[in-house]
């Protein structure tokens, strides 16, 4: 005999396996971003399903970016953006800030972790760096650290510049998840004497860096960038 408790369970099992189905479906049909799926009744002929679960579960795809649900339009393959993990992980952090700072410093950690070892492909692909782009966004940063002002948009345009070469959008997206995280948590942690002027600092250190062309003087300049961010972490505890 089935418990009333266990009847959840089983609904989210079928919630599952149907969300599976529709990925399947997407996968095996070789179908793009953009592309359009089978229609509602078509999708419920072909996974013999009735129109509401099927509806549960198109919305919870429509959350991950799996499929984009265009009212009047129809239902689409979805870009699968990030911004479910943005979402999570700026939650986890919020949570962490105020709690005992395990996710935050892991979160720092996986975002160190990468862009350290990025960095060091980036000089493999030197002739391809935007040096005039770089310079200008840490020119923009100084000019706004002279009026004790933060510049967060040219702090991720530096960044977002800095890997372009590499020539995968899917790097970027991760690394603009990691950046817009910490920018989200950014007021809710200590400054540690990281002002304007420091920031824009090492930004400026990191670009000269990058210009020389040697890669331990780079990953110097990268630790130290980071170093200020562990910093303002660490004084949470």
């Amino acid at each position: 005999m089935t418990t009333s408790a266990a009847r959840p369970t089983g609904a989210r099992a079928n919630q599952h396996a149907l969300q599976e189905a529709v990925k399947r479906l997407i996968v095996d049909r070789g179908l793009e971003p953009e592309a359009p799926l089978p229609t509602e009744s078509e999708l419920m002929r072909e996974l013999g399903v009735s129109r509401h679960p099927l509806r549960e579960a198109m919305k919870a795809l429509q959350a991950l970016g799996i499929v984009d649900i265009r009212h009047g339009y129809g239902t689409y393959v979805g870009s699968a953006a990030f911004s479910g993990l943005e979402a999570g992980l700026a939650f986890r952090g919020a949570l962490s800030v105020r709690g005992d700072q395990t996710d935050i410093r892991n979160l720092l950690e996986v975002r160190e972790v990468l862009e350290s070892g990025l960095v060091g492909r980036v000089l493999a692909a030197h002739h391809e760096i935007d040096f005039a782009a770089l310079d200008a966004a840490v020119a923009a940063m100084e000019r706004e650290a002279a009026s004790d002002r933060y510049a967060p948009d040219q702090d991720w345009l530096f960044h977002e510049t800095l890997y372009r070469p590499l020539g995968n959008p899917l790097v970027l997206e991760l690394l603009q998840v990691f950046w817009r995280v910490f920018n989200t948590l950014d007021g809710q942690l200590p400054r540690a004497g990281d002002t304007p002027s420091v920031t824009a600092g090492w930004h400026r250190e990191l670009l000269e860096a990058l210009r020389g062309g040697d890669a331990a003087t780079v990953q110097a300049a990268m630790r130290e960038h980071f170093r200020g961010i562990r910093a303002r972490v660490a004084e949470l505890g």
